[in-house]
């Protein structure tokens, strides 16, 4: 195992632990040597990790250290490149353009070895099996979902008919071919799905939803689950 991904591992069975576990622990966890735990732990507090303890009375890593990009793992970064290059193939517009920014901001910062893996990277999006309905741009229904504010659109379903809706948004699906919005909807009173691409003369009007997202998310997931109907989507 390379040093870099050994020292990953060290800091992931670190957050596991909210109490101090012991050095032996540590390295019967990971399958090196005590002494390796000892230097590994020396160069993560040497990177900025908050690690507190000594030998004999084990280490506990206090929340909110992040690793520099430089140590992610080989599989790692794989995922990364593959998940921006599905984003930038697949996305709205400003999410693709973020997309390309965050990898170009991470081949920034890596040492050579790895950047010439990451440019070399040979995982590639294929081409979708249909042209996709998207709309030009999510950001609107993504900023209402982030910060929990009410959204009022006109809605066209299957048969072209539309309706003027006020929902609460707390979810955005990626499909293939669609995005759907969920959200509570305030005119039929439940959770609805709303194809993206028939929302139409969207206005965020800035008012707060009552309730917190995850508990929205929570219950829809619930429904999802089996037991209650299922959520649907007016004649999508």
């Amino acid at each position: 195992m390379a040093r870099s991904d050994r020292i990953l591992l060290l800091l992931q069975t670190l957050r596991q632990h909210r109490h101090p576990v012991s050095g032996e622990r540590l390295a019967a966890d990971l399958g090196i040597s005590l002494r390796s735990v000892y230097r590994d732990i020396a160069t993560l507090r040497a990177q900025g990790a908050d690690i507190r303890g000594e030998p004999g009375l084990g280490y506990v890593l206090k929340s909110g250290f992040l690793l520099p990009t430089m140590m992610f793992s080989e599989e790692e970064l794989e995922a990364l490149v593959l998940g921006m290059r599905w984003v930038s193939a697949r996305g709205d517009d400003s999410l693709a353009t973020a997309a390309n920014t965050a990898l170009s901001r991470i081949t920034a910062v890596l040492p050579q070895s790895l950047r010439t893996q990451f440019d070399d990277n040979q995982l590639l999006i294929g081409p979708s099996p249909a042209e996709p309905h998207l709309p030009a741009d999510l950001k609107p229904l993504r900023e209402a979902i982030r910060h929990g504010r009410k959204l009022t659109f006109d809605y066209r379903d299957l048969s072209g008919a539309a309706t003027r809706r006020t929902v609460w948004p707390f979810a955005l699906g990626y499909f293939d071919q669609v995005r759907v919005l969920i959200a509570w909807c305030e005119t039929r009173q439940d959770f609805r799905h709303f194809r993206a691409d028939r929302i139409s003369d969207l206005s965020p009007n800035g008012e707060r939803y009552p309730r917190r997202k995850a508990v929205l998310l929570q219950e829809w997931r619930a429904l999802q689950k089996g037991g209650a109907p299922a959520v649907t989507t007016d004649r999508i």
